[in-house]
């Protein structure tokens, strides 16, 4: 039977099923970065891996670092898009937000090891200007966390509220250290019942 799940950190990609060149040389950039770490990855590694020239890859991107800045900028972007309408679709009830969210954090998770791999490691070795965009996302789709912790924890502050949702964050993006040790359906079933308590807990 032909699996229906996305090709592996097909995050990067606007259509998983026909990745354009740009997108495969993001990809195999983010395998090798999880690998080996940004930089210890040279244009050359990078090209190599897709079945091209070193320097055919300036014809995609100006740099190595520019190609990390466009993967975490893309990431970010999807997970703020994403998160965002699956909160929508769950319409106004709280804990159906919250799984919805749960739900979508873990498949993005598990379908993206080495995106976030390098999302937790090389976001210090972008540029100032890169980064701070990456943040800007990365802080927007916490706010939408925190406005559906804040509807189920109303005593708690914003700031709880925030530390929480990193807290969660952090339990769900430690897949890239287990992934493997269980089947898909086990490990996503397993992470979800811990964010979730993670995320209800009084």
């Amino acid at each position: 039977m032909t699996s229906t799940r996305p090709a592996r950190d097909a995050a990067l990609h606007a259509d998983a099923d026909r990745p354009s060149r740009r997108e495969q040389i993001l990809q195999a950039a983010a395998q090798l970065f999880a690998e080996r770490g940004s930089r210890a990855v040279g244009v050359d590694d990078v090209g190599a891996a897709v079945g091209v020239t070193g320097p055919a890859i300036y014809r995609h991107f100006s740099s190595k670092d520019a190609m990390l800045a466009e993967m975490l900028v893309r990431i970010s972007e999807r997970l703020l898009a994403g998160g965002s309408e699956v909160v929508a679709v769950a319409g106004d009830d709280a804990p159906e937000q919250l799984r919805a969210l749960i739900a979508f954090h873990v498949d993005f998770a598990l379908d993206n090891p080495a995106l976030i791999t390098v999302q937790d490691r090389d976001l210090g070795n972008l540029a100032e200007s890169d980064a701070a965009q990456v943040r800007r996302l990365q802080r927007r789709y916490v706010e939408v966390w925190v406005a559906v912790l804040a509807r189920l924890h109303p005593a708690a502050d914003a700031a709880a509220c925030r530390a929480r949702a990193h807290a969660v964050f952090g339990l769900i993006n430690s897949t890239p250290h287990s992934a493997g040790r269980l089947g898909r359906p086990a490990m996503a079933a397993l992470l979800s019942d811990m964010a979730w308590a993670a995320a209800t807990a009084s």
